[in-house]
């Protein structure tokens, strides 16, 4: 296979540059490790980004071949949109793993994570979506692939003018955390004043993980119930409205390392992810891989192995907050339905999808 794509792949990696990579992120780097895993079956790649502000450059560390960009972020942004500081070396395509797309002369593939500002405008700050609604234009007009990582984020894709047989679907990963550090999710936990059975919620803290729903969820089963189990969010601090004043129980653990996170999805009860909209939604397969339980709204990445809410009903969610925690019967099939839905989700079936997808695109242009 990797001789199918001669010349090898340049890979954008400017989501990485991020000072929060977030779900990108994880992408990025599990494509990376997927690859990785491929061995002489993956083509040769090397990554392109801006300019690092800081050294060490945490690219240079990854130990793989690079470029930079003459410029560094923001800066390099806006350079690309006008066709300045692009992909120089060479290579049999370019492929922009989000939409920080540099001008290339090599053929250009894009992969669009969801298309969320359209759809949830007021979850957006305006110069955001500025920024996405620009970058699709270009992706539109540019690229002779997009990936994307569900059915879902592809209809909506090509309901904005994208021909069908551009895009492409490829499932991301599930087993990219390491193993679970138990003593370190311990001590997180007793900090918060959490001991015994828990619900875990995971995500940065923005309007579109719909957190003050949940909360109001949350706070409605503390009304029906006597003791019910607490409720721990874990993430980095977005934009949005103020969630200081959060229900009893509930408490907020702020960014953690992956060995913890890993070791919070292990000891949860259960776990509750209701955003507005997802393009696939990485944390749903995080926790299903842990062996837990999930509670979740219709995203794409949960299949049919989570108990389904409607994200915009606070008794929707409350109700499955009740259900979960008083049937044990009906958390073990969750937590056994989430296992087997996981189980083919790697990175480095994800990878190899992108590969055999490179090799068409420079199949198709020779």
């Amino acid at each position: 296979m990797s001789g199918a794509v001669e010349g090898g792949v340049t890979l954008v990696v400017e989501q990485l540059r991020r000072q929060v990579p977030g779900g990108v992120g994880t992408y990025v780097r599990g494509l990376l490790a997927g690859l990785e895993a491929l061995g002489s079956a993956a083509p040769p790649y090397r990554l392109f980004a801006s300019r690092p502000l800081r050294h060490p450059d945490p690219l240079e560390q990854l130990g793989l071949p690079l470029e930079l960009a003459s410029l560094p972020a923001p800066a390099v942004l806006a350079a690309w949109r006008v066709g300045l500081d692009g992909v120089r070396g060479p290579g049999a395509l370019t492929h922009a793993l989000s939409f920080s797309i540099p001008p290339s002369a090599t053929p250009l593939v894009v992969t669009v994570h969801d298309l969320a500002w359209r759809a949830l405008p007021d979850a957006y700050p305006p110069r955001g979506r500025r920024f996405h609604e620009a970058a699709l234009r270009a992706a539109l007009r540019r690229a002779v692939r997009l990936v994307v990582p569900s059915v879902e984020v592809a209809e909506a894709l090509v309901a904005t003018g994208a021909e069908e047989g551009r895009v492409a679907v490829i499932a991301e990963g599930a087993d990219h955390l390491p193993e679970p550090d138990l003593a370190g999710a311990r001590a997180l936990l007793t900090r918060l004043g959490v001991d015994g059975p828990f619900y875990l919620s995971v995500g940065t803290l923005e309007p579109r993980k719909n957190l003050t729903r949940l909360f109001a969820a949350y706070a409605e089963l503390r009304r029906r119930t006597t003791a019910p189990w607490p409720l721990v969010v874990i993430g980095p601090n977005g934009w949005g409205p103020d969630l200081k004043a959060l229900p009893e129980g509930a408490v907020l653990g702020g960014r953690c390392s992956d060995g913890v996170l890993a070791g919070c999805y292990a000891m949860a009860s259960c776990f509750v992810y209701v955003p507005l909209l997802e393009g696939f939604g990485l944390p749903v397969l995080e926790a299903m891989r842990a062996g837990t339980a999930v509670v979740a709204s219709r995203v794409p990445s949960a299949g049919e192995a989570a108990l389904v809410v409607d994200a915009r009903s606070v008794a929707s969610i409350a109700e499955a907050l009740f259900d979960v925690a008083a049937d044990p019967t009906l958390r073990g099939e969750l937590e056994q339905a989430g296992c087997a839905h996981v189980e083919p989700l790697t990175w480095r079936a994800c990878a190899a999808a992108h590969v055999a997808l490179w090799a068409d695109v420079v199949g198709g242009v020779r």
